[in-house]
């Protein structure tokens, strides 16, 4: 289930028309591109091959990795926790076979070891990079010029949503830690809230401060035509350029010298404003049947909604009101707040009319 979650239901679809020897028609190869972000129907089959060959090879060297520690902790059994884990942060979904050693202790235990905090992190960043960034990697390697625009603009934001919240930890949050263990945590508490899932540190002993950003951090997500959630790293360039164009009375926006085109900019802001509503209207709805802090429901919701996991402790105590409503979010995270958006209103007739215009002042 975690598999087919983080390679698409399609994508797995057609793995199994391969194997079958079936031909893959062109409404299926149009459909297929959608569900990857592949940038044309043509070739689309073959990257879908490459997306599946590529994630069962990693998966297989981070299994072989954490083998090393995890068959030394629980011996032969040690196999199976390793592919496990492997499996569940390739594919960003936080699940974790740790709940012997304590309520919510995901890899708490191996907060200070760098094998599998590295190898794990790893995991985490390269199914949330996006299988278009995969083929750009695979055709031009290291040269980083050469890839699409796309690619450049998650390997960019990807980095910087790393390196600036691991920062803000390592200075704010993990003080009490001595220096290799605080570094690994901040890394990974950075890392994981890409809709990973797992912790290595009690989410319930951040601060308010702490919790928000790790919540900002889990409705950004990944990469679209990645395993991860999410609004999606390419979503927040737009709006950032966008932001950016306003300021400087631009006509366009602009990413790295290529134009943003207007159907981009309404689907940014369609996708976010469906985001926040979300998960902040949820977090009202938990907070007042529950009767708890709105701010331990909003790190609900958002970890919710950008199908994260992480949670500060109150999941499990929840009435079922609450738990269906969180079960709601994740079922629109992971299927997509346009795609839901578009199904619903996939038999509305195009407007040809044209109103007058009128100015209307905001800000």
């Amino acid at each position: 289930m975690i598999q087919i979650g983080g390679m698409g239901v399609i994508t797995m679809a057609i793995l199994v028309s391969l194997i079958a020897g079936k031909r893959i028609s062109l409404k299926e190869r149009s459909t297929m591109q959608e569900s990857v972000s592949a940038p044309s129907v043509g070739g689309v089959v073959r990257f879908s091959r490459l997306i599946i060959i590529t994630a069962l090879i990693i998966e297989m060297i981070g299994a072989i990795v954490l083998s090393t520690v995890f068959c030394r902790d629980f011996g032969l059994k040690g196999i199976w926790m390793s592919v496990f884990h492997s499996v569940s942060a390739f594919c960003n979904a936080g699940f974790d076979l740790m709940g012997l050693q304590g309520e919510f202790s995901s890899l708490t235990a191996y907060a200070d070891n760098i094998t599998v905090n590295v190898t794990v992190m790893l995991l985490i960043i390269i199914g949330g990079i996006g299988f278009l960034t995969w083929d750009d990697v695979k055709k031009h390697k290291w040269h980083i010029s050469r890839y699409r625009a796309q690619s450049k603009i998650i390997l960019l934001i990807t980095g910087i949503l790393i390196i600036v919240p691991a920062l803000y930890f390592f200075f704010f949050e993990f003080s009490e830690f001595e220096f290799k263990k605080r570094i690994l945590v901040s890394l990974f508490q950075s890392v994981t809230t890409r809709t990973a899932g797992f912790n290595t540190v009690d989410a319930g002993s951040l601060s308010e401060s702490g919790n928000a950003i790790t919540a900002i951090l889990m409705l950004i997500g990944g990469a679209p035509g990645s395993t991860a959630g999410g609004i999606k790293v390419t979503t927040l360039a737009v709006l950032i350029s966008t932001a950016i164009s306003v300021f400087k009375r631009r006509d366009n926006a602009h990413i790295l010298k290529r134009t943003v085109t207007d159907d981009i900019i309404k689907s940014a802001l369609t996708v976010l404003l469906i985001y926040l509503i979300s998960f902040v209207f949820g977090a009202i709805l938990i907070s007042r049947v529950e009767g708890i802090p709105l701010t331990y429901c909003l790190y609900e919701t958002a970890s919710a909604i950008g199908t994260v996991g992480l949670t500060v402790g109150i999941t499990s105590n929840l009435g079922s009101v609450s738990k269906i409503i969180l079960m709601v979010l994740m079922y629109a995270g992971r299927v997509g707040g346009l795609t839901i958006m578009f199904a619903t209103i996939s038999g509305t007739r195009k407007n040809f009319i044209k109103y007058p215009n009128e100015k209307i002042s905001v800000g």
